[in-house]
């Protein structure tokens, strides 16, 4: 039986995680963070004082698991659950370092797809439309301006310890901008067929919504 897939793509910071587990959980669909693969990865890496040390290692060394809670998603990096470490600036910058490699696309890409064959999912990533899960039945594109990205990570974060300033947020985003879509293998863009929504004077429920009357009359689900 043919499983149906729903690919989220977009920038850094335009809550591509947060709207995509609202609607799986909506739907009844598997949410898929493909963001937490890649940070999972990164923080491996940092086990390894060269790059080619850390992919020597990756195939053999590096086990990755999702686990389902309660239709909460944990990531797992070799049996330890390290959902809340990955969700670090340093973790965000190397998993966009790590992520150009191909060696590293290549190690998670059959991850990805053989949870989309297993489930019904929403998956959100940076080349999930037009690499991972190219024939998805409904692709979308989900931006803002990096000032309100920035905006919206800075409220996250401003009551922690050592929290980042703005400005030191907003260089950040912009850098992981131009690291994704400069990048040789599966640059961030657009796929041709996906709807552009751009969230940035949108609030969360808004774009909730819209990407529900999307799979209202996109997809039939019955």
């Amino acid at each position: 039986m043919k499983t149906i897939n729903i690919a989220i793509d977009g920038p850094a910071g335009a809550g591509k995680s947060s709207i995509a587990r609202e609607v799986a959980s909506q739907l009844g669909f598997v949410y898929v963070d493909t963001g937490a693969l890649y940070r999972a990865t990164a923080l491996f890496s940092l086990e390894y004082s060269t790059r080619e040390e850390f992919l020597k290692a990756l195939e053999d060394d590096c086990h990755l698991e999702l686990k389902y809670f309660g239709g909460t998603q944990c990531i797992f990096l070799n049996g330890d659950n390290v959902t809340e470490k990955i969700r670090t600036p340093e973790i965000s910058m190397k998993a966009s370092e790590i992520s150009a490699l191909p060696e590293v696309r290549a190690f998670l890409l059959e991850t990805q797809k053989d949870i989309a064959r297993e489930f019904n999912v929403i998956m959100d990533g940076r080349d999930i439309g037009t690499v991972v899960l190219p024939d998805a039945d409904l692709k979308i594109f989900l931006t803002a301006s990096a000032e309100e990205r920035a905006s919206r990570r800075y409220l996250e974060l401003e009551d922690k310890p050592d929290a980042p300033t703005y400005e030191q947020l907003l260089e950040e985003i912009k850098q992981r901008d131009y690291n994704d879509t400069h990048r040789k293998i599966a640059p961030l863009k657009c796929a041709k067929d996906a709807v552009r929504i751009d969230s940035t004077t949108m609030g969360f429920h808004e774009v909730c919504e819209e990407i529900m009357d999307l799979v209202e009359d996109r997809l039939d689900l019955e």
